[in-house]
């Protein structure tokens, strides 16, 4: 096909359905590489021309065999672009990237989007307000920052995705308990002021270093609270041009370009300062967000993530314009929960807001649509209460015994 472009896209996890189908209708070659243990999950196999199976899943992954493999595709085929679809696999296609000299986000570019510390460090260069931090490298630095910042604390593990693996402390003697605790993991942790407030998401659109489209959206309870908790997720976007839509998104537009995110999606996340007001950036990504915001995010604005990160891939190898399709000021929200049911019934959930309903097994959730976001956060908190009460099963966080 005439103009037709080659992708090797990277997915330890099942998602990017939409993406991959976009890319293929777009005219291209689309390959996937993916864990065997994903072998059946209903991958869009019309719409790829071949999949190729990694041994495990994610840590079990041998980066060297993956260039191996991917090298010896290349003796026959030309890749033009490479693609990581989740959170864990960046790493894997900015290496792939630097080896095989493929355009893209190199692996320093690439650390500003998984690296908990290299994101507040390189925010702190860039003026951007953070909650102060503090490396785990050197026991004075630790110390000093002990004495001069008040607790509560918390250690973060600087390359898992969203709440994994927080633990808050809450004096000098519990963190340095925590601290030996850890060993020689000590360095893949960093420290951070822990700031009681609101947490945020801006879910991005980005072409040619400039964010074409952006919606902020609040936690209705946030992810580290469900991580360490249980409970129920929601989510739901803010009010169009109020004071903390307009701060959120400045300083979105400040994280994407002082970290250098050119081209694709991003999905970044801020606190509230309960104390102060004040909008502190906490950590971004350059994919689309989990926990399907992205269905609750194109009931708002009839933007679909997956979809126009797609486009955006294509007009880069072919030198072409992107538009962004016209976009709706609309309200959605989402609420998931864990369930004990592998497949829950939720047709009594009926409201003709509903527009999506969760497929995943073991996993009740819902997302609703609205012309006003009062209705939108009525629904999201009567099917909160309803799915807790009947529905919602409780796992207890696993300790991480194997770290990113």
């Amino acid at each position: 096909m005439e103009n037709s472009k080659t992708f090797l896209c990277i997915s330890n996890f099942f998602k990017g359905a939409d993406f991959l189908i976009q890319l293929k209708e777009l005219g291209n070659k689309v390959y996937l590489v993916t864990s065997d243990k994903l072998k059946e999950e209903a991958w869009p196999h019309q719409h790829i021309d071949e999949i190729f199976y990694m041994e495990g899943q994610d840590f079990d992954w041998n980066l060297e065999h993956l260039l191996l493999g991917v090298g010896n595709f290349m003796k026959a085929t030309n890749i033009d672009a490479i693609v990581a679809l989740d959170d864990y696999d960046v790493e894997k296609a900015t290496y792939l990237r630097e080896n095989l000299r493929i355009s893209g986000m190199g692996q320093t570019t690439g650390r500003y989007f998984r690296d908990k510390l290299a994101m507040r460090m390189r925010a702190k260069s860039c003026g951007i307000p953070i909650p102060a931090f503090c490396s785990l490298f050197n026991d004075h630095d630790i110390n000093t920052f002990a004495d001069t910042i008040d607790a509560p604390w918390v250690f973060k593990p600087r390359s898992e995705a969203s709440a994994t693996g927080i633990i808050k402390v809450h004096d000098k003697e519990s963190l340095w308990i925590q601290i030996h605790e850890m060993g020689n993991n000590r360095f893949k942790y960093l420290i951070e002021q822990f700031r009681p407030g609101d947490v945020y998401h801006c879910d991005s659109l980005i072409f040619e270093s400039k964010v074409l489209f952006s919606l902020t959206s609040k936690y209705l309870a946030t992810p580290m609270e469900i991580s360490q908790g249980g409970g129920v997720f929601r989510s739901a976007n803010i009010e169009y041009n109020s004071e903390d839509d307009k701060v959120i998104k400045k300083v979105n537009e400040q994280v994407l370009k002082g970290f250098g995110l050119k081209h694709g999606a991003a999905h970044t996340e801020f606190i509230k300062c309960k104390e102060t007001g004040k909008i502190y950036f906490l950590e971004t990504s350059s994919r689309v967000g989990g926990a399907h915001l992205a269905e609750m995010v194109a009931e708002a604005s009839n933007i679909n993530l997956w979809r126009e990160w797609a486009t955006i891939e294509d007009c880069l190898t072919k030198g072409t314009k992107y538009s962004l399709p016209k976009v709706k000021k609309g309200y959605g929200g989402i609420v998931l929960t864990l369930s004990k049911f592998q497949h829950p019934d939720l047709s009594s959930f009926s409201d003709p807001e509903v527009s999506f309903k969760v497929p995943l097994d073991y996993h009740a959730g819902l997302v609703v649509k609205s012309a006003k976001r009062e209705r939108v956060l009525e629904l999201l908190e009567d099917y909160g209460n309803r799915l807790k009460t009947d529905f919602t099963a409780v796992v207890p966080q696993a300790k991480l015994t194997e770290l990113h």
